[in-house]
């Protein structure tokens, strides 16, 4: 078996664990991402009866709706029961970098919204100290060479995401920086601070809507975490 059909097989594992915690005919909030697409693939072949589930990105929106799973407005709904969604990392606290499909800015969004965050990933995910995969921030296209140069004061190096040549433009009309070579030892506090700089639309850590619970699949199965 490669390895790639290996990780896919833990991505589908954990997927189909996730089901336990959609409540029927509840309202529920999606993520984005390839273990997400395996969590709506299980989701519709389940035949669990959800009153409608809200998409953080319109590649999740369509693939639920080809499936017939009934998306709904954040809009429209005052709460969520739960919001179930992948992560680049995570750590022993449950904070984690995401970000990693562009779609971070509509996921903290509907995060915010969620009663509980269950985290959906295979092991490679989990991690001590968060930074080795480059954090994402959406960023006005304005203020783009300013925040290279505040990322740089902090000793990260902050780079244009690309596609097709081109910067890559997310569903909210924005730019990606991947920022390396930081280590975020102190994930709060350094969301806090990257928060507060003009032009920045989202930052991709994920501390002050960090994960309730993580299913991380294992070859020995999926192990609960909870935070």
């Amino acid at each position: 078996m490669s390895q790639l059909s290996s990780q896919d097989a833990l991505k589908a594992q954990v997927a189909q664990a996730a089901l336990a915690y959609v409540q029927p005919h509840s309202l529920i909030g999606v993520g984005t991402g390839s273990t997400v697409n395996f969590f709506i693939d299980a989701l519709a072949q389940s035949a669990i009866p959800v009153q409608g589930a809200v998409s953080s990105s319109i590649a999740s929106t369509q693939r639920m709706q080809a499936l017939g799973i009934p998306v709904v407005d954040l809009t429209d709904v005052q709460s969520l029961s739960v919001y179930i969604d992948g992560a680049d990392e995570i750590d022993s606290h449950g904070y984690m970098v995401k970000g990693g499909g562009a779609a971070l800015t509509r996921e903290k969004i509907v995060a915010a919204q969620a009663k509980q965050f269950v985290c959906i990933v295979d092991q490679s995910k989990r991690v001590d100290v968060m930074g080795a995969f480059p954090l994402p921030v959406e960023v006005i296209p304005m203020a783009v060479p300013q925040i290279i140069r505040d990322f740089s004061a902090l000793g990260g190096q902050a780079v244009l995401r690309m596609r097709d040549e081109k910067p890559l433009v997310t569903d909210n009309g924005q730019y990606i920086l991947d920022v390396h070579g930081l280590k975020l030892t102190e994930p709060m506090a350094l969301e806090a601070r990257i928060s507060q700089w003009p032009g920045v639309v989202t930052v991709g850590i994920f501390a002050f809507q960090k994960a309730d619970i993580c299913l991380l699949a294992t070859p020995d199965g999926v192990q609960t975490l909870r935070y």
